[in-house]
């Protein structure tokens, strides 16, 4: 074993040098490199594919995750594959753009954004008058106490004598951001993100109108740390470096988004005078470099539930320099600033109707009130909403099965891109599981039907039901070439979807409890996020992930993280609103209940 290897990736053309013995998926990451996985390079999720050419040894996990073939032709997963001499590694191309909620349920807003352009002549000096230019300046804008950065000062004087003392103010807030020469009033952008664990969406916004200009979306580049916050934590606190390349990944994404959004609609950056973020706590500490660790042990503390001044540099987001970002509050480590922005645009402080907001995920966030009380708590889901820890899951991708529908006789599949089926997402999973359970052919514990019964009651499904590495499974779609690339469900898998749902039914069970109401008074269920966007209501309700009511008040509500954060830079009053969630909403800590782990088990069986 040499002390340095190299290894070439492609179809990046990189090539690397790195010690004798660290894993690919290491030495990918430490060069900025990234692979697809959802557990962050621990061994368990199996994404992290790559096809090696050179010595490496077939791990135990190798080939639970690679036909007998593809070991052959060099496939490993990169976590587990270490490099002891020259590699040449294909790293297949990762998935950027999944299907995301890009609008949500939102309010309308009194137009009142931070950022105003004031368009002035002024009267030029004489050897009478040698009132400064800036002077000259803020008494023209005598209804304003403002406070003046240094780049306006910069600019001032050059911007009035080369355009006969016409310029226009840039104020955002309280401050003089820049001035522009002649008129621009016209012109005033802002962009609102919000950065989800998994998927970032950004919108550019016209502050003159408040009408969206362009939307983009794209999966967050901090992906290959992990699927979870907790496992982005852990990261930091193996690897003292992990810290900054996930904020260096966190400002990739929000800086290509910008550029993205910015160029579909012809706009300059630097027109771009303020921007929104609504993260979770550990997504926003992240992508400012603050250290999460006390995020993820107890007694789980943020460093701050509202953030100083920050500008949109500070989030490495390349738009006006004076450009601050609105960062929203957070009421807790798991119910961050993105839940605050949800509310926000959701009104769950305004509609006196008993509602529960459930913004679906690996971190569950629930909210429970009727406009006068309101409780807040989050529940740890697991990331088997992702497709992660499932044996055919994947992202909400071309050729991932959206939608199932089986009957006795047949299966029927939804393909994202109407492509052949590769694995399954989050909403085909609830679906799968929610169809069998309603046909008898998984039980209310969660167990298929032994095969004899299924022969006999279920002739036209039984032989989707066998066993892959020793496992039960239910064929979705089976490759006729390839069996061993069959589509399939679980036994596991219908074990961490309950595991899933329990904790998110428990947590919403615990707030009815709490409010002191009963879980038929529930008028309206909010279904957030991406994920509920296109969660099947009927089903959610089938496996007892939300409450036991008609499906026409069960809402997918979409983005409504980044309605709340569109109505942040539109209106400086709902701004107020969103610190007031602070003091309005109670957050009851689930792992403090001594009864969670009972109540936890008694929901882990599908509703009968």
């Amino acid at each position: 074993m040499t002390d340095r290897v190299r290894i070439s990736f492609t179809p990046n053309d990189r090539e690397v040098r790195v010690p004798a013995g660290v894993t690919v998926f290491d030495a990918a990451s430490w060069h900025g490199i990234a692979i697809d996985s959802t557990c962050g390079g621990h061994g368990t999720c199996r994404k992290c594919r790559v096809r090696v050419d050179g010595p490496v040894e077939v791990s135990t996990s190798d080939p639970r995750a690679f036909s007998p073939a593809e070991l052959a032709d060099g496939w490993r997963l990169a976590c587990l594959a270490r490099a002891t001499s020259d590699l040449a590694v294909e790293v297949p191309p990762m998935l950027t753009r999944p299907k995301a909620a890009m609008v949500g349920v939102g309010r309308q807003v009194i137009l009142r954004p931070a950022v105003q352009k004031r368009c002035v002549t002024l009267a030029e000096p004489s050897l009478a008058d040698q009132q400064s230019d800036m002077e000259r300046l803020l008494a023209a804008l005598d209804d304003l106490s403002l406070s003046v950065d240094l780049r306006a000062v910069r600019g001032l004087p050059k911007a009035l004598r080369d355009n006969d003392f016409t310029v226009t103010a840039v104020v955002v807030d309280d401050r003089l951001v820049d001035v522009e020469p002649g008129d621009t009033s016209g012109e005033r952008y802002g962009i609102a993100f919000d950065l989800g664990t998994t998927t970032v969406v950004a919108t550019l916004l016209d502050l003159s109108t408040g009408t969206p200009s362009a939307v983009a979306s794209m999966l967050n580049a901090q992906q290959p740390f992990g699927a979870d916050v907790i496992t982005r934590i852990s990261a930091t606190m193996l690897d003292p470096e992990a810290l900054g390349r996930l904020t260096a990944r966190a400002h990739e994404t929000l800086s290509t988004l910008a550029a993205e959004v910015c160029a579909e609609a012809g706009v300059d950056p630097l027109r771009v005078y303020e921007i929104a973020l609504a993260g979770n706590a550990t997504m926003t500490q992240l992508a400012l470099g603050i250290d999460p660790e006390p995020l993820g042990v107890a007694p789980f503390v943020m460093a701050t539930r509202t953030l100083p001044r920050v500008l949109a540099a500070d989030l490495g987001v390349p738009v006006h320099p004076g450009a601050p970002a609105y960062t929203f509050p957070a009421l807790g480590a798991y119910v961050g600033g993105d839940i605050v922005a949800g509310m926000l645009a959701s009104g769950m402080d305004r509609d006196k109707r008993l509602r529960l907001f459930v913004d679906v995920g690996t971190n569950c966030e629930i909210v429970l009130g009727d406009g006068s009380r309101l409780l807040a708590t989050a529940a740890p889901a697991g990331p088997a909403f992702e497709g992660a820890a499932i044996r055919c899951g994947m992202r909400a991708a071309e050729g991932a099965i959206e939608v199932v529908k089986i009957d006795q006789e047949d299966v029927r599949l939804q393909v994202i891109g109407d492509a052949e089926p590769l694995g399954l997402c989050g909403s085909g999973l609830v679906d799968a599981v929610a169809e069998l359970v309603a046909i008898g052919l998984l039980d209310s514990s969660g167990r298929l039907m032994a095969e004899d019964a299924a022969r006999e009651k279920f002739p036209g499904l039984a032989d989707r039901l066998c066993e892959v590495a020793g496992e039960r499974v239910f064929v979705l779609h089976r490759r006729e070439a390839d069996p061993a690339t069959s589509v399939y469900l679980s036994q596991r898998d219908v074990r961490e979807l309950q595991f899933a749902k329990a904790a998110i039914g428990t947590g919403w069970r615990l707030l009815v409890e709490e409010l002191g109401v009963a879980e038929s008074d529930i008028q309206q269920v909010l279904l957030a996020g991406s994920f509920g966007s296109y969660l099947s209501p009927a089903n959610a309700v089938r496996i007892g992930l939300v409450p036991d009511i008609s499906v026409l008040r069960i809402v997918s509500a979409g983005n409504v993280a980044g309605e709340g954060a569109k109505m942040a830079l539109l209106s400086m009053r709902e701004r107020v609103g969103a610190q007031a969630l602070l003091e309005e909403v109670r957050y009851v800590e689930l792992s403090d209940r001594p009864d969670f782990n009972d109540r936890f088990i008694e929901q882990l069986a599908f509703p009968a």
